[in-house]
């Protein structure tokens, strides 16, 4: 009875347990900055593709290798004839003297002999080989195609490098996005409790014939005004939640959101804009991959067209052949063969010298090229840093003009509630303040997008980031 007992209150636990699973709600899982540039860099389409192609890289590697190696194949032939492909006798013979001297051999010997006076090759046989080609020297083509896939790989991993950078960087800029939309949807929260607490004073003054019917109707439109605004902040938060979702490849949920400990970003970002002398800004465009690439695709030019000077250059290849089988004669029989193969071609060098004239075409065009994306990558990168100290400076501009319209919003409510102001003044101090606010959220988050940018192209890290 007691061991009945024990058991009915663990099942009652755990019937409790399974049910609180059930019925508590799932609480919204908010991802970081950091937890959704870790997931881009496992689950975005564009990087685990440039990952593949870094692996079709190789692979084509690979099968340029294996040219050095010996080229072997067996082959197999059969063969029945419905008349011997091989048919000759004494008869055959157009010399009277060697055909009557055959005659009187043949009839000579045929009594001792079973041996019939025509001869019946190749009426049906069967064989086999195997043939071995070992190249030696293919004008450089084999040396050269490696190489050429060895940079191949490089580039491909050069390309996978510039893409992940790519996608943080837009994943970075997603995120911001949607923190920058939630704070603008905070403050235009703030901004309707404001005028919640306005419409409840001029309703009272209404009530008591200090304030007119417009009054009430004028914030009322300021409170739909605002409502609208937040309809809008809502709709955009959700796609910017949904792009950013796909850009990390994970799927989207209403349950999911992106964001921070409260205020972690605009401290940071504020903080930032303030020591913008310790950023140590150089014109870094040889550290940039892009740089590496372009030197790979001048000498990837220069292969080409030793490739095609090397189908103009004598070849040499060892060939060896083993056979076995009756192909001709009725036993079977077995041999081998070795054959030493010199081609020179003649004629080629005519085409193969237009044909390297237009290959050092393309070598001057991926010369001038190179000079002409680094100018602009040293130009990318000084814009870059402007964009971030222009961001810095406005910061700081914003912050006052934000100080400034909360001081005049104060100013003006003190001032109507002392009549000494009218309604529309407050209305527009409220208008000016929602606007610093908003303008103040664009331009932090300008400054994070631009100093992550300038990161990106310059290989170094914010002065907060170094403080760490």
């Amino acid at each position: 009875m007691k061991h009945n007992t024990i058991y009915k209150r663990l099942f009652c636990t755990s019937l409790l347990v399974l049910s609180a699973c059930f019925l508590v709600p799932v609480s919204a899982q908010t991802l970081t900055l950091d937890s959704c540039l870790s997931l881009a860099r496992q689950h975005n389409a564009d990087i685990r593709n440039s990952r593949l192609a870094v692996q079709k890289a190789q692979a084509v590697k690979d099968q340029v290798y294996t040219k050095y190696f010996p080229n072997v194949s067996l082959r197999a032939l059969g063969y029945y004839a419905a008349q011997p492909m091989i048919d000759f006798g004494v008869d055959d013979i157009s010399s009277n003297d060697m055909r009557e001297l055959l005659e009187a051999i043949y009839e000579a010997l045929s009594d001792e002999t079973d041996v019939s006076n025509r001869l019946n090759l190749m009426k049906k046989g069967a064989g086999g080989s195997i043939v071995l080609a070992q190249p030696i020297y293919m004008g450089g083509r084999i040396a050269n195609g490696n190489r050429l896939a060895d940079l191949g790989v490089e580039a491909a991993g050069l390309q996978a490098e510039v893409k992940v950078r790519d996608v943080l960087e837009q994943v970075e800029s997603s995120y911001y996005l949607v923190v920058g939309l939630k704070e603008k949807s905070a403050t235009v929260d703030a901004a309707l409790e404001l005028i919640d607490s306005l419409s409840h004073t001029v309703n009272s003054a209404l009530a008591n014939g200090l304030a007119t019917k417009a009054d009430a109707l004028q914030v009322e439109l300021k409170r739909n005004e605002i409502k609208a605004q937040q309809q809008q902040l809502n709709s955009g938060i959700r796609l910017a939640r949904r792009l950013l979702c796909i850009q990390i490849g994970i799927d989207y949920s209403d349950n999911l959101d992106f964001g921070t400990e409260s205020g972690k970003w605009k401290v940071e970002s504020d903080a930032d804009a303030k020591n913008l002398s310790t950023f140590n800004f150089q014109l870094s465009t040889s550290t940039r991959p892009e740089r590496r690439l372009l030197d790979l695709n001048l000498r990837a030019q220069e292969l080409q067209k030793e490739l095609t000077r090397g189908e103009a250059l004598p070849q040499l290849a060892l060939v060896g052949v083993g056979f076995y089988g009756n192909l001709i004669r009725s036993n079977a029989t077995a041999n081998a063969v070795a054959l030493l193969s010199l081609t020179v071609p003649l004629t080629d060098w005519w085409e193969t010298s237009h044909k390297i004239r237009e290959h050092n075409l393309r070598i001057e065009e991926a010369r001038t090229m190179q000079e002409d994306y680094n100018k602009k990558m040293s130009l990318e990168e000084e814009k870059a840093y402007s964009d971030m100290v222009d961001a810095a400076m406005l910061i700081r501009s914003d912050s006052a003009a934000l100080d400034l319209a909360r001081e005049n919003h104060r100013l003006a409510t003190l001032n109507y509630s002392a009549g000494a102001n009218t309604l529309n003044d407050v209305l527009q101090a409220q208008t000016l303040l929602l606007q610093a606010q908003n303008a103040l959220t664009d331009r932090r988050i300008a400054y994070l997008i631009a100093r992550r940018r300038l990161q990106d192209l310059t290989s170094q890290s914010s002065p907060t980031e170094r403080s760490r």
